[in-house]
This record gives C-alpha cells, structure tokens and sequence, in this order.
C-alpha cells in the first residue's frame, strides 16, 4: 500500500511545445505496452483535433500503461475529491488483470493525458466509467493472453493469469509475467471480438472492504492540492469583486495599489487584478482599489423568494401522468394539500476555488480544483482564443466539491492573468469570493395534493414542483392515478435566480424527497398506521421493500402510529440507480426548539458495491452532511447580494451534532454497481422531520428547521 501511495503522490512533469506529440507521449509514460480500446487506438487519438474527440471519445472506454517493471497506469478524465474511486477503480482494474493491486496507479483529470470525460458528478464513475473500465481491462487481459500463448507455445485455453503471471496450467513453471511479455515493446491493439469480463465470484479485491490509498497522505499533510503547489517565478492573484450579482463597474482608482510596493496592477477592460509574489500584499493591495458601479437589483430576498417563484413566468411540462386524478380525488376518504419550501444552500467546500495558471512558450498549463478539466480546458480554449493542443488541465486532489466546482470560473480567471503577464499565477479564491461566486443549490417551492381511501391506500398523487427538477420526484409508491409536473425557469422571459446555482449533492433530490415523504408520513399519520406499515402497504417496489426492511431490523424498530412521543421518523428514496431507506431518533427540547438527532440507521441497496469500506464512509459522510440542509444551511440575501459570506452567519454541521450512525449495505455482488455519493443525503431532512412530528405532533414544511422555526410549529400543534 505504501508504495502505491507513494507512486501517486509524484506529479506528472509538463511537456513543452504547443501540443504533445506521439513520440513524447509515449516517452512521457516511459517503457512499455500500450493497449488502446476500440474505436481509438493511440495514433488515431492524437491525430483527431479535441473539439472532434469531444464527439467521438463517448465512446471510448479507457486506456491502460503495462510499464517494463509490471506496473499498471490506468488513466481516466474522472478526479478525485475525497470520494475514493482512486482507490474503487483500481481496485476493479486489479481484479480485471488479475494483478496486485498495489501495482495498479490512476492517472487521472489530465487532458493530456487523459480519455475525454465530461465530469466527476452524479455518483457516475463507478457504475458508468467503472464497467467501461472492466471490459477494457479484460480485453487487455486478453490480448496479453495472446501475446503469452505465442511466446511460451501454449494455447490460451490452458493458460491463466495470477498476480500478473501468465502460466501454463498443464506446467506451471512455462510462464511469462506481464513486465517480460512489455520489456522492449510497445503493442497498439484491438480486438474484434470482446472477451467477457470477469464474474464476481472470482474476485480478489472487489467486494472487500480497503482503506483508502489516498488516505496516509492526507492525514499526514503530505497530499497536494492546488494551493499547495508552487512554480519558480510564481505570483499570487487578487481579482477586483463587485459588491453584489446586480453590480455593473462604472469607475476604478487603481492608484492606492500601485503605491504598494512589489504589486502590479493588471487590467485587461473590467478585468482588474492586482498580482505579487507577496500574498500578503495583494490582500492588502485590492481593497485601496476604490471602484463605482451602478446597481440593477432583482426584487426578491431570502423572505420573498418562494412567492417570487411561484408567481415567476415558467415552463410547465408535465412529466409524468397516469390514471385520473379528478376520480382519485372522488375515491379518497381523506384529501392532503401541502406546500413545502426549500432555501438556497451553499456548497462550503472545505477547499476554494484555487487555480494555478503558467504561460510556457504557446502552451497554457493550468493546475485547478474543478470537478471538470476537459469543461475548464474548453473554457480557457473559448476565453483566450487558443486551441485546444495549447492548453493543458490538471486537476490534484481537489478539497471537496459537491458538485460545486464543477464551475470553474477561478481556472479562466487564472489562464488570463498568466497569458496577459507571461508569469506563473497562482489564484485562490478567499471564503467571501467562495460564497459570493458559488453555483448554490436552488431554492424551489413544492406542492403536493393526495388522498387515501377507507384502507389506507393512496388514491391519487398531484405533484408540482418549481425550479428543483424532478430528480427524485418519482412517486416510488404503487398509486393509480397520479401526475407529477415542473415548472423551469424561463431565462428568455423573466429570471427567476438572482446570482448562479447548480449541482449541490443529489441535485434536489432532497427536496423532492423531503416533500414526498413528509407527505407519506402525514396520510400513514392520519389514517392510524404505522408509518413502515404504510409505505409496505403502499410499495410494490421490491429493492425499496427490501431496503425498508432491512433498516427497521437495524435500528430495531417497533410499529406504531405517530405522533407517539417518540421521536422516530423514517423516509426512503433512491438516487443515481441506490435505493436508500433510513430511521432516525430525535429528541426535542419543547422549550428551546433545539432538535438532537441521537442515531440513525441507513440501509442501501447499490448493486455491487466495489469497496464496502469507501461505501460506508461515504453514507456517513451524506448522513453527517445532510445535517447542515436539515437544521441551519440557508443562504440570505438581498437581489444579489450575497449577506453570508463565511462561516460567521453560514453555519454547517458541527462534530457535537454527530450522532450515532449505522449503516447497511445490501449484498447484491452479482448487480451492476450503482452510485454511492449521494443516496444517503436524500432522506434525512425528510426522516428527522418525521421524527420531530412524532415526538412533538408539530409539521414542519421547510428546511432548515432551526430552533425558532420547531418552536413556531410546536405552537401551533
């Protein structure tokens, strides 16, 4: 293990020049076999312009290194962010080339180097670039194979593979190992027909629990990120701001900062900057920048926002729709309509947008935190008016992302700073720039009408939803006559979002099902049911039924109906192809509002799961997350000015607010793997607002449910 940390924690050298050429590529992975996947091989790649690769590398699944020595490179556009496919994709990689995993390095988010990948979001790289990644690993596996029957004069139907050895069954000792069949030779191949991958009942690696590759560097300081890397001749970066999103810059007197010595003031139109390789003297440099601007404010704030929405001029589309739900309406003994708000939420990433930029002769290097380097690499290309052979991303370890950097406005600012000054320039947002700039998760507005009958079946099922999407707005439960409907923002005719949003973990589908499942427990609370009892009543949905199960045995749960001064809520949902269910315990302090949550119990069903202990780290990690949206995350503002900043006014969770965590994985090794990044997220604000009713009998139709808001509710009980 040590080795292989060690191996990845050398940075890959830049080559000079306006673009890589073949010979350099090749002499840049040093020594070795080559084997390239169809319908690319390496020769064709380089020669095909990028903006064309763009179209034609969907589908081209991965490319691996054999080196001299028998150590494997696999390189990928995905990155890692702290969510450990570094260490799940090897550990596929290892199992498909029946190699030590230790002897397996990813190369990743380098667009030199490496396959195009739109991004690392939606909890895709495991179960879209990870079987993508087996099939080209096996197919290597294959060619290899061929390579060893040739050599040793043994058909491959008696030769197999162990610890990257290739053997003669009949005579063990006629064998070749993978490093002898690579020494002095370099193989571009394909192969017509696809061998299959491996089963799951021959693995080595996949579906047992490792620690992370990545994690001794990090505990240890040793790991690099953007911020931490320096260049000879470096400088760091202050970009003037404007004071708000509806600020337009009429005036600047950039004179206070040219009388500090060591600074330069770089202006290029609004583009104003000041640089030094004193990082100290541009934060003391850009606020002598004396600056005007005009003001065009949207009338809207965080106390408006969800009128504002309501009333806003939409797209409709009707998603989904079935049955008739005037006649559910006639058939249900109780009807409820509900409407549910959820705010603005910033993604607070640990690390800032940080980017480093260096001009080198035509080529443009640039070292950025972003979840996108082929995105960021198109942008610099669209900016600066370069190609796409003259810019090269790297993305190091990036310090959390969330799906906010997927915006990667730092790296474009950075770029342009390098070009225009031809010297290193190092950019690293401050927490204000981090807040101001953030794609924050979109505030949205939910309403929903349904009905039971006499049974306590659902009848009907009216869903509306603005500006969330329908990411996890599916109904789940079995419901005859239903109707789910999203209204979008049209930009062409009246903008409805004051400053940018975008992805934020499980792009909401926490709100979707934080209004479906207050919605289920209300029906399951009216009609005298248990709410587990209720949604088995209701479900057809096998993985779900399952997973519910499964988490009640965990928490050790025992039916009743609610309110029971308990404290148990329970909600369950599925994302990115996971069915998660979870059951909280709460305690409330009827006097303060302050909600303690005191455990909880979360069961998924994610298919095959790579590396259950990465899996179980990251369903903590969504759980613990999750407390932030449920109780204090809420952007306030005003048009477009931004009112929190940092984390003085943004509170995110706390360590004291942990509470005990159990989790289950549900065994499904011979399933395709699904995500595991994100379902665990969905369903805790929904379960702890369950949980609060159950304890208090008081509904809460907003996150996040401070204090202030739990006492409102109780009041009105």
């Amino acid at each position: 293990m040590k080795k292989n940390e060690e191996k990845l924690s050398k940075p890959v050298t830049s080559t000079k020049g306006p673009g890589m050429k073949r010979r350099n590529f090749l002499k840049l992975l040093g020594g070795g076999i080559l084997i390239f996947f169809q319908p690319w091989n390496v020769a064709d790649l380089l020669a095909v312009p990028q903006q064309q690769r763009r179209t034609l590398t969907k589908d081209y699944n991965a490319f691996i290194h054999i080196a001299e020595d028998g150590n494997i490179s696999c390189f990928t556009g995905k990155i890692e962010m702290g969510q450990g496919i570094i260490t799940s994709l090897a550990m596929m990689m290892a199992d498909e080339l029946n190699v030590p995993f230790e002897r397996v390095t990813m190369v990743m988010g380098d667009t030199d180097l490496c396959p195009y990948d739109a991004g690392t979001w939606g909890s895709q790289s495991t179960q879209t670039f990870g079987p993508a990644m087996r099939a080209a690993a096996a197919e290597a596996k294959a060619v290899l194979l061929d390579m060893a029957s040739a050599k040793i004069g043994v058909p491959v139907s008696r030769l197999e593979v162990k610890d990257g050895i290739i053997a003669d069954t009949s005579n063990p000792g006629n064998s070749v190992s993978y490093a002898q069949l690579a020494k002095g030779q370099k193989l571009e191949k394909y192969l017509e027909v696809k061998p299959a991958s491996e089963e799951y009942t021959k693995f080595t690696y996949v579906g047992k629990p490792f620690n992370r590759v990545d994690a001794i560097e990090k505990v240890t300081g040793r790991a690099k990120y953007t911020g931490d890397l320096k260049i000879p001749g470096m400088v760091f970066a202050r970009i003037l701001r404007p004071p708000s999103h509806g600020a337009k810059l009429i005036s600047a007197d950039v004179s206070g900062a040219e009388k500090i010595s060591d600074v330069e003031v770089v202006r290029d139109g609004d583009f104003i900057a000041v640089i030094s390789g004193n990082k100290d003297k541009v934060d003391e440099a850009i606020v002598k920048i004396k600056a005007e601007y005009t003001f065009n404010e949207m009338p809207v704030s965080d106390k408006t926002v969800f009128d504002w929405m309501v009333k806003a001029e939409s797209r409709v589309s009707v998603v989904r729709t079935g049955g008739d739900i005037e006649e559910g309406r006639k058939q249900s003994d109780k009807v409820f309509e509900s409407e549910y708000h959820d705010p603005y939420v910033a993604h607070a990433a640990i690390e800032t947008h940080t980017a480093l930029a260096h001009m080198e002769g035509e080529k443009m290097n640039v070292w950025a935190s972003t979840q996108s380097p082929f995105g960021l690499q198109d942008a610099i290309v669209n900016e600066l008016k370069m190609t796409r052979e003259t810019v090269r991303v790297r993305t190091p370890y990036v310090g959390g992302g969330f799906g906010g950097k997927g915006a990667y406005q730092q790296g474009v600012e950075a770029a342009r700073l390098a070009k225009l000054t031809r010297k290193p320039v190092m950019l690293v947002w401050t927490r204000d720039e981090e807040f101001f700039y953030d794609t924050f998760h979109t505030a949205n507005v939910i309403k929903v009408s349904s009905g039971i009958d006499k049974s306590g079946l659902i009848t009907f099922w009216d869903y509306h939803v603005w500006f969330a999407g329908t990411r996890g707005a599916e109904i789940i439960y079995d419901v005859p006559n239903f109707k789910t409907t999203s209204y979008s923002e049209n930009a062409s005719a009246f903008r409805v979002h004051p400053f940018g949003t975008g992805a934020w973990r499980a792009p909401n589908n926490n709100s979707n099902t934080f209004a479906r499942e207050l919605q289920i427990d209300m029906m399951a609370s009216a009609a005298g049911i248990d709410p587990l009892d209720f949604r088995l009543k209701n479900l057809k949905d096998e993985k779900m039924i399952a997973c519910l199960k499964s988490v009640a045995d965990k928490f050790g749960y025992v039916p009743a109906r609610t309110p029971g001064n308990r404290g148990i809520g329970i909600a369950c949902g599925h994302d990115a192809g996971t069915w998660v269910a979870e059951i909280v315990e709460v305690k409330v302090d009827k006097g303060t509002g302050k909600v303690q949550v005191v455990r909880v119990a979360c069961s998924q069903d994610m298919g095959l799961c790579v590396n259950p202990e990465g899996a179980l780290l990251q369903m903590e990690g969504c759980i613990s997350m999750a407390l932030g949206y449920t109780f204090s995350e809420e952007v306030h503002f005003e048009g477009g000015n931004i009112l929190d900043r940092g984390f003085d006014t943004y509170q995110i969770p706390k360590m004291s607010w942990l509470p005990k965590i159990d989790c289950v994985i549900l065994e499904r090794k011979d399933k395709p793997p699904k995500g595991g990044g994100e379902p665990a997220i969905i369903a805790v604000g929904a379960a702890v607002a369950n949980a609060i009713h159950d304890a208090t009998g008081a509904r809460l139709y907003r996150t996040p449910m401070t204090p202030e808001r739990v006492l409102e509710a109780i009041k009105k009980v």
